[in-house]
């Protein structure tokens, strides 16, 4: 589809995506509450709008990538959002991580004045935001996909359709259970072989290359031997994705051990102030309770 592309919200992942588009060629019309967010893409010819609304008012299809539920709500069918301005055939893609019960929501509304939506969250974090490498799991119909092709492969090189909406958001929490719940088990791995003498950089090293290697294994480790705990995803955000999780399986009546009890780790990250911390920073938690600290240098 030609003309151009909406895009809110610019944070940490939404900011390199919406570069990406601009680099792909596409021409946008951002917006996010701070403003100096905005200004990376302003620099690459991006025009800025005021409001959500604003923004469909210029575009035919809108991407909305904001941090909570109540976020989504507010810039798609809010009082200034873009249900106030769009037009008959206007696509609104979220890719947020959001409620999916509240996207189908969200969708039934917007159908009802003729806009379609997809929910289109994405994977990867923020290096693969930044190197357009992100998978993008959508849920929706296959006609409205097949329209938003060329905004997914410009940020992202994977695209799965999972089924009608709702059922990217389900996938993606799926997805980022499984990060979070091992985030916790190799915060534990590394304090538990501190504690025991071990190096911890000869534990990153044994593991990676053995049965208990993972991608938050990747992920996770070098940034805890480097003290680096810069934010990509922060505490708060895997808290939030968490509550998703546990609320979503609760209305599906599931189980969930895992998620609901290494939600109480995240809990008492946030209690100790690391709510911006990225989610490496779990092992703050377990290094204080051990008497120990994980990184290069330390162990016996």
């Amino acid at each position: 589809m030609a003309g151009k592309v909406g895009f809110i919200g610019l944070g940490a992942m939404g900011g390199p995506m919406a570069l990406n588009l601009v680099n792909a060629g596409f021409a946008l019309v951002v917006h996010d509450i701070d403003q100096t967010k905005t200004a990376p893409l302003r620099a690459k010819g991006a025009e800025l709008a005021g409001t959500a609304e604003g923004v469909a008012a210029a575009v035919e299809r809108t991407i909305v990538i904001v941090e909570t539920t109540e976020q989504a709500e507010s810039v798609i069918a809010g009082e200034r959002g873009i249900i106030k301005s769009a037009k008959p055939g206007h696509i609104v893609l979220c890719m947020a991580t959001i409620d999916p019960f509240a996207a189908r929501a969200l969708a039934d509304t917007l159908a009802a004045q003729g806009i379609a939506m997809l929910d289109a969250p994405v994977s990867g974090g923020t290096g693969r935001a930044q190197s357009g490498e992100l998978s993008v799991i959508v849920g929706g119909a296959a006609d409205v996909v097949a329209k938003c092709e060329d905004l997914f492969s410009a940020m992202g090189n994977r695209t799965f359709h999972v089924g009608p909406l709702g059922n990217g958001l389900a996938m993606k929490l799926v997805n980022n259970m499984l990060v979070q719940v091992n985030t916790v088990a190799v915060a534990e791995a590394l304090v538990l072989g501190v504690k025991a003498g071990l190096d911890p950089q000869m534990i990153y090293d044994v593991v990676r290359v053995s049965t208990g290697a993972s991608a938050a294994w990747e992920l996770r480790v070098p940034r805890i031997l480097n003290d680096d705990f810069e934010p990509g995803g922060t505490i708060d955000i895997s808290y939030k994705d968490q509550e998703l999780e546990t609320a979503f399986a609760k209305r599906l009546g599931v189980p969930l051990l895992l998620a609901n009890v290494t939600q109480q780790v995240y809990q008492m990250a946030r209690a100790r102030g690391l709510n911006k911390q990225d989610g490496a920073a779990i092992v703050k938690v377990f290094e204080q309770m051990a008497g120990v600290t994980v990184k290069k240098g330390t162990g016996q």
